[in-house]
């Protein structure tokens, strides 16, 4: 077993580090206190390749595989999860749709400007009345001449108001339930497509976020995205990959906590002494680290058991589920070793706690993750 990156994924990962600390840093407060969506930075990752990990060379992307994905999500993620995640969903979600389960045609038409950040991309699955219960979605498609009818709403979609392109999931054959569902992509401008953001967030805040309300949207059958009634089960193989992505995000938030954490702890003095000399901070800081490199190391196996075509889901549940948690406990002590100013805004750390608070629930919620182990546990 390598647990060495190739010199390709150093190289990204040093340009995406750079990047952050230059670009990112300075700014993610501000972006989180005013909600602000920092579409400039995101085209700038997007001229970085970041935008297009996933995508191949020859329509426009950086042709890297999953691993490199989780590599630079967590480079991000260390200094802003909000970015993070519009990194990932970009990525993950919607232009994999694509990439996956698009014919040629809809690739060369999507592909080449979601590659390189010109366009967003976002993905609606979740509903107002249907979460964890996918298959409870109620947005319907009903076909019309040559082409179909939709009509719901979607709760929650990530790049909802500042998306170009929206792979959108409705039921085409309600008796069947989740093997009733396909698959369609929708463009920003159609006719009877609302978009209405959503604020206030107690994490994730610079993120957009949206409803859409789809109202006798049509959609010609041209841009159905896969077979019909198979959207499902296509889905599910996307957020296997999804999985990832959060848990690289989940990384990358842990870690910033216990950089910033290591850094007050040398500087803050009680006593007489830096509290860095003082067993409790010490034993906080090696619990935090300890988790944190396992975590990586999950989500770095699920990666590469991806890019080898090797079954992956339980070990992407595996990976989001621990390191969405390992992380949340990381930021909780974080805030706990910055002691009263942990608990304001003058340190990153409390951002950091409610940004990993997503990780636990986006891409399936850790109850959801425990049922899939366990299930595929059983299985063996």
């Amino acid at each position: 077993m390598d647990l060495e990156l190739p010199d390709s994924h150093r190289a990204l990962q040093q340009s995406v580090r750079d990047f952050c600390v230059k670009k990112v840093k300075p700014y993610a407060s501000e972006w989180d206190r005013t909600e602000k969506f920092p579409i400039e930075v995101v085209r700038e990752l997007g001229q970085l390749g970041v935008m297009g990990i996933l995508v191949s060379e020859e329509l426009g992307g950086a042709g890297m595989d999953a691993l490199a994905a989780a590599v630079a999500i967590e480079e991000v993620a260390r200094h802003d999860g909000s970015l993070a995640l519009t990194v990932a969903s970009h990525n993950g979600l919607c232009s994999s749709h694509i990439r996956m389960f698009g014919d040629e045609q809809q690739k060369r038409a999507y592909l080449p400007k979601l590659a390189t950040g010109e366009w967003l991309g976002a993905w609606a699955l979740t509903e107002p009345g249907s979460g964890s219960d996918a298959a409870g979605l109620r947005s319907t498609a009903v076909r019309k001449g040559d082409g179909w009818v939709l009509n719901g709403t979607k709760m929650f979609i990530t790049q909802g108001t500042v998306g170009h392109v929206f792979v959108v999931l409705a039921s085409t054959s309600k008796e069947k339930r989740q093997k009733g569902i396909t698959a369609f992509i929708l463009q920003r401008d159609i006719p009877g497509f609302t978009r209405r953001p959503i604020h206030g967030k107690l994490g994730m805040r610079s993120s957009d976020t949206a409803e859409l309300v789809l109202e006798n949207v049509e959609v010609p059958d041209s841009l159905r995205l896969g077979e019909v009634d198979r959207g499902f089960a296509d889905t599910l193989r996307i957020l296997d990959r999804g999985r990832i992505t959060i848990g690289a995000l989940a990384v990358g938030l842990g870690r910033g906590a216990i950089e910033e954490s290591i850094s007050y702890a040398k500087e803050r003095r009680a006593f007489g002494s830096p509290i860095a000399d003082f067993q409790a901070i010490r034993w906080m800081l090696a619990d935090m680290r300890t988790e944190l490199d396992a975590a990586r190391l999950l989500v770095h196996r699920a990666a590469s058991y991806a890019d080898l075509g090797r079954p992956f889901g339980k070990e992407a549940s595996m990976a989001k589920l621990f390191a969405s948690e390992a992380a949340s406990r990381a930021c909780h002590k974080a805030v706990q070793i910055h002691g009263g100013y942990g608990y304001t805004r003058e340190f990153p750390v409390e951002r950091y706690l409610r940004d990993a608070k997503l990780c636990e629930i986006g891409e399936g919620t850790s109850e959801i993750q425990r049922s899939i182990i366990a299930r595929e546990s059983f299985k063996q």
